[in-house]
């Protein structure tokens, strides 16, 4: 975009993706207050529930990749136009939905839409704005809405369930699809990779694909089935296995789905790493916040969801100063920073009593995540889109949100295993019921302050020369 002038709709176009950004986010953690109403109305029994979690988990995560590089070949417009439409009619038929198997698979379709909507608003920004300042303000706001975006879906899931039915969480998405799909063909331009061809990488598209939904899947069922079973090790093994043959096919294709060339910018491989611990350490904070005020201090649905505004305002505030930071310090600093509050958030919450008040055992890590939050998601877009060529807009955006979605799965699925194995243990050696999930929870904290830390130590890897003056790189060729 540097030889063409600024797009007049950039600003409007902006809004438009960003909404559609911040309702796919939204449905990750909207649902987790609704699951008991679910459950009663449909019929759910506790083996299947997890799977309205799971199946948009999934195909979240499973097609991120294609989707962005789908966006990049087809068009990015076009695929987030696409990706709206689906999104929308896959959320209609989940409030519909009169049984456990049509809420499940409108789920999964759900989430196919979020893989393709979510890498095409990135790479829609990176091709709209020019690198630098105004591009950085642009992904300071995109990343405000990301942010925000985890902590609402808890609020606003509250406030639907309690008022209009868990059917709401659902069709609500609805109406602002339609308002998305009416205004995007007169505020969003089009625009595409520079290539030549656009043959695209079936036998790539295929083995990421299943590599990342079979690990989606392992890392959410392993809680259940156990860690050491053969279900969990054996797709886990399978998902390598398929993860190597794809690196081993995208270095001799001609036009590879996922050009290796790009991890030659450290600042975009480091950044992607950091993605995968804050990804893993957001997710599992929810999680495991979520069920330690309603389990143990009983909250209802919609007082959780109210605590959680604290959380999503400070990173809608904070969110713009990030941008300002990273554009004058550098991404380094500034996600190292985040990082590091993030890790003061969750040994805050070790501490966390069974008896707990909001005020003295909650605020301050709900601030300390917050600040933290908006830091680090601003900070590593940034990092992960520094020098990507337009060719490559959609492939970037796609992986960021790739290790962003599967750093959640295993973030949650080892936090909440190590939290619940806890707390069984308590219970058979006589310890009460809130004692022992408390000090469960606890631990699970314990875990997650873990891998924040790593998170700190991964930062320090990403190089703010070239996040600042990376240049542009070409695809490796066959």
């Amino acid at each position: 975009m540097t030889d063409q002038a600024p797009d007049p709709y950039r600003w409007q176009a902006l809004v438009i993706v960003c909404v559609a950004f911040f309702m796919t986010v939204l449905d990750v953690s909207i649902v987790t207050v609704a699951l008991p109403s679910i459950a009663d109305s449909l019929h759910f029994s506790q083996s299947q529930l997890q799977w309205v979690l799971t199946a948009y988990a999934i195909t979240f995560g499973g097609f991120l990749l294609l989707g962005g590089r789908a966006s990049d070949l087809l068009g990015r417009r076009r695929m987030f136009v696409i990706g709206v439409a689906l999104f929308s009619a896959a959320s209609l038929t989940c409030g519909l939905a009169g049984s456990t198997a049509m809420l499940i698979a409108a789920r999964a379709v759900q989430g196919l839409g979020a893989a393709i909507v979510s890498p095409a608003t990135l790479a829609i920004i990176t091709t709209t704005f020019q690198e630098g300042a105004e591009r950085n303000r642009a992904l300071g706001i995109w990343g405000a809405m990301g942010g925000a975006g985890s902590a609402a879906g808890v609020l606003f899931g509250g406030i639907l369930t309690k008022y209009l039915g868990w059917e709401w969480i659902f069709f609500v998405n609805v109406p602002v699809g339609a308002l998305l799909l009416a205004a995007t063909p007169f505020r969003v331009r089009e625009s595409r990779a520079p290539v030549e061809t656009r043959r695209f990488d079936v036998v790539g598209a295929m083995t990421v694909t299943g590599a990342l939904a079979l690990l989606v899947y392992a890392v959410s069922e392993a809680p259940t089935v156990g860690w050491a079973t053969g279900q969990t090790i054996g797709l886990i093994v399978v998902a390598i296995m398929l993860l190597a043959a794809f690196v081993f096919w995208e270095s001799r294709v001609a036009e590879p789905l996922m050009p290796l060339s790009i991890f030659r910018i450290q600042t975009v491989a480091s950044a992607n790493g950091v993605a995968v611990l804050l990804g893993a350490v957001v997710f599992a904070n929810f999680f495991l916040l979520t069920l330690y005020v309603q389990d143990v201090l009983h909250y209802s649905a919609l007082r959780t969801g109210i605590t959680f505004l604290v959380t999503a305002g400070t990173t809608v505030i904070v969110a713009g100063v990030a941008q300002f930071l990273t554009t004058r310090f550098g991404p380094r600093p500034v996600l190292a920073g985040g990082m590091l509050l993030l890790t003061g958030g969750m040994l805050f919450y070790t501490q966390i009593p069974v008896d707990g008040r909001f005020v003295s055992n909650l605020l301050v890590g709900y601030l300390l995540v917050g600040v933290g939050l908006a830091l680090a998601f601003v900070s590593v877009s940034i990092a992960a889109l520094a020098g990507v060529g337009p060719k490559e807009a959609g492939l970037a955006s796609g992986l960021i949100n790739t290790s962003q979605q599967v750093g959640g799965a295993l973030g949650v699925a080892i936090a909440g295993s190590v939290a619940v194995t806890h707390a069984k243990s308590l219970l058979q050696t006589g310890h009460a019921e809130s004692s022992a999930l408390t000090s469960g929870y606890a631990l699970g904290f314990w875990v997650i302050a873990g891998l924040a830390v790593l998170g700190v130590l991964v930062a320090l890897f990403v190089n703010p020369r070239e996040a600042a003056f990376a240049p542009e790189f070409a695809p490796a060729e066959g």
